[in-house]
């Protein structure tokens, strides 16, 4: 398997998460998000995997529908918020909207270039799921397996607002990808003296090959 720089293999979760983008608005209630997840995950991954050398050399049009896609399954507001944790009361409605939206792009610019540089060779549901808590709220685990064997387990945290089930985050081999960034939005900060602006200018979230091959224990 080809070594990925920081950032890239957490980011290969968009592959499922666009696998999931129109059933999750469409089906929100008369399917469970893990049947539409595995349903989806078998029929879109055949139709991107089949166009991977297409959309190597036409990245402009795989970012484009991973923009389009994101927008029906992922809750950005919901996922900024939470990424910048106490600070978010005291921004400013213009500073919490414009974070979202850059956090957004760093996704989809990321997510594009995994799905076409990420050499697995399997993604699958697992058949024994959690049981769900809460009637609005909704886990489902999956295995990514890397064609070195390495079992990487990914999990999708999900919440039903306005009758759709929308993604607010994802653990990768047990590490909690939505923790992580607002720990590192803290970090910086910090290091910008509560600066909001500055750090929404410079958001560039890292997460490391070394670190998620280790794992954590979320």
């Amino acid at each position: 398997m080809r070594k990925m720089t920081a950032l890239k293999f957490p980011w290969l979760v968009a592959l499922l998460a666009l696998a999931m983008a129109l059933p999750l608005q469409a089906q929100a209630q008369s399917q469970s998000p893990e049947a539409m997840i595995r349903e989806n995950v078998d029929s879109l991954m055949g139709e991107i995997e089949g166009k991977r050398d297409y959309y190597s050399s036409n990245i402009d049009e795989l970012e484009a529908l991973v923009n389009e896609s994101l927008d029906d399954v992922a809750d950005f507001r919901y996922i900024g918020a939470s990424v910048m944790g106490s600070y978010f009361r005291n921004a400013t409605p213009e500073q919490r909207s414009r974070f979202a939206d850059v956090f957004r792009q760093t996704l989809i610019d990321t997510y594009t270039r995994g799905l076409v540089t990420f050499d697995y060779q399997d993604l699958r549901v697992l058949d024994t799921q959690r049981s769900q808590r809460y009637d609005d709220q909704a886990s489902v685990d999956m295995e990514v397996v890397a064609s070195n064997g390495q079992v990487y387990p990914v999990s999708y945290s999900l919440r039903l607002a306005d009758n759709q089930w929308r993604v607010v985050n994802v653990i990768v081999n047990g590490i909690n990808l939505g923790l992580t960034f607002r720990n590192q939005f803290d970090q910086a900060m910090r290091q910008n003296n509560r600066d909001y602006d500055a750090v929404i200018r410079g958001w560039a979230p890292e997460i490391g090959v070394e670190e998620l091959e280790q794992g954590g224990d979320a």
